[in-house]
């Protein structure tokens, strides 16, 4: 007689039998599937995913999504530790060879949990999660609003800053706000009144999809006060914006007021809108220096003599992906420059205090460089040059002579676009108008080549040169400890 066949493997999505019997692991990574939930919780899945969540040996997610699911999904519950991505690998290797289920809410390729498993399912060299996606919030929102998806813009607060959404305020546009929790409408009321937009028109949307759904509506200068916590205060209580539900989202129709100072979306914002003293690239030659350096998204740039950060802050305003690494000796001016990032919405800026050459050792390699002071420093031009990769640009302002003369002679070696930067302004006369002049900038620009100029000098980099060894860059330059741009942003 035959011996009788083995058992057929069980099918997939088959539920883990109960612990009496242990359920062998298969070699290998966990089998990831992230599943999108909704305000509508487990009615409002597809059948293809609530198959999944009753097969998974697993359920991983907030402990609000948990609590959607029915008790037919049998799996262990395992609540999202903190921080959430630290412990994705060993939540994962905890589960190797079985089938894990992740929660999101709504899609998870959208400001969700699938991005950050993706990425790491990656380093360790493990296939990508199957997504069964629902629709965001920011779909909900916008057909109740009647908003077109590819036209609004979409600013998200979790798990980052508050000063993140000012760079996105424009007078006429719309944005929908992805909320941290329940106190992050009235923040954004609060920073709406600081920037000038208090006429803002806002919509809090809660629960969205869910029974519970609702919408509140208000201007940002209307926002009611905190609830008293005094009899005797007058302020009002039991508003309804005192009880926002922590699932919601913030539209925003932008209105800037009247008085309120004008930023626009380009290279060259008034000057007016910086906190400096002094040392400040002004409007104009910003902007022409913000155009030699040609930012593009996703890039990195060296400021180098931060001064104001103005450099460093529109390069990161002319795409939410671009980055900036601010590097500035003098620590009082660096926290200025920190302060003024936040204020233009971009507080993702790194500022380094120390001085430069020795303050860029360690970052990471820029696309561009700026320098807008410090040029006769030992070894400063040196050390940026070599730590720019094969179509790096690097732009120097300069209003010194010594200084220029440095420029020329790189100019010479490397070639690039050397121009004078001149501008003048009308100011009363007496009874009339007249030009007066600013110092005119020196300013050099230059992309780096693939193979180096035959009259180029062969320089270590700044990244791997020991710190406080400046010989290999030494300069004749008899005034380097007096430059008035030393400190950078000066012109």
């Amino acid at each position: 007689m035959s011996p009788a066949p083995p058992p057929a493997a069980p099918a997939p999505g088959t539920p883990e039998p109960s612990s009496a019997a242990p359920v062998p692991r298969v070699p290998g990574p966990a089998r990831v599937t992230v599943v999108g939930i909704g305000a509508d919780g487990w009615d409002g899945l597809p059948a293809a995913s609530q198959e999944v969540l009753r097969g998974a040996v697993a359920l991983v997610g907030g402990a609000r999504q948990l609590a959607l699911l029915p008790a037919e999904c049998a799996g262990e519950r395992v609540p999202w530790p903190s921080p959430l991505r630290p412990a994705v690998p060993g939540l994962l290797a905890a589960h190797a060879g079985r089938e894990v289920c992740v929660l999101a809410s709504g899609d998870p390729m959208f400001h969700g949990i699938g991005r950050t498993l993706t990425e790491v399912l990656a380093e360790a060299g493990a296939a990508p999660p199957r997504v069964l996606p629902h629709p965001s919030s920011v779909s909900y929102a916008c057909a109740r609003l009647g908003w077109p998806v590819e036209d609004t813009e979409v600013v998200t607060l979790v798990g980052r800053p508050l000063a993140g959404l000012a760079a996105a305020l424009h007078d006429g546009r719309r944005l929908l706000v992805l909320s941290a929790g329940a106190e992050t409408p009235a923040q954004v009321a609060g920073l709406l009144r600081e920037h000038g937009f208090g006429p803002t028109r806002m919509r809090v949307l809660e629960q969205l999809g869910g029974p519970r759904e609702r919408q509140a509506e208000v201007t940002a200068a209307d926002w009611p006060p905190p609830p008293a916590t005094d009899a005797t205060d007058p302020t009002p209580t039991g508003h309804p914006l005192h009880a926002i539900d922590p699932l919601n989202v913030i539209a925003l129709d932008c209105s800037r007021a009247p008085e309120a100072l004008r930023l626009s979306a380009a290279p060259g914002l008034p000057d007016d809108a910086y906190e400096h003293d002094g040392q400040l690239t002004k409007r104009h030659v910003r902007a022409a220096t913000l155009a030699a350096l040609a930012p593009a998204p996703g890039e990195l740039l060296w400021d180098v003599g931060g001064g104001s950060g103005s450099i460093g802050i529109e390069w990161m305003r002319t795409h939410r992906t671009c980055r900036a690494v601010a590097v500035e000796r003098d620590a009082v001016r660096a926290g200025r420059i920190a302060r003024n990032a936040d204020a233009l919405g971009v507080p993702a800026l790194r500022v380094v205090t120390g001085p430069a050459p020795e303050a860029l050792a360690g970052l990471p390699a820029p696309h561009a460089v700026f320098i807008g002071g410090g040029l006769t420093a030992p070894g400063l031009l040196e050390a940026c040059w070599a730590a720019l990769p094969p179509g790096g640009r690097l732009v120097a302002n300069t209003v010194t002579l010594e200084s220029e003369v440095l420029l020329a002679d790189w100019y010479r070696r490397h070639g690039g676009d050397l121009v004078r930067l001149a501008v003048a302004h009308a100011v009363p006369v007496g009874g009339f108008t007249g030009w007066r002049q600013a110092m005119p900038v020196t300013q050099w620009s230059v992309t780096k080549p693939a193979t180096p100029s035959p009259t180029a000098p062969s320089v270590p980099s700044a990244a791997t040169a020991p710190s406080g060894t400046t010989a290999p860059f030494a300069t004749t330059d008899p005034i380097a400890p007096s430059d008035p741009t030393a400190s950078g942003d000066a012109q």
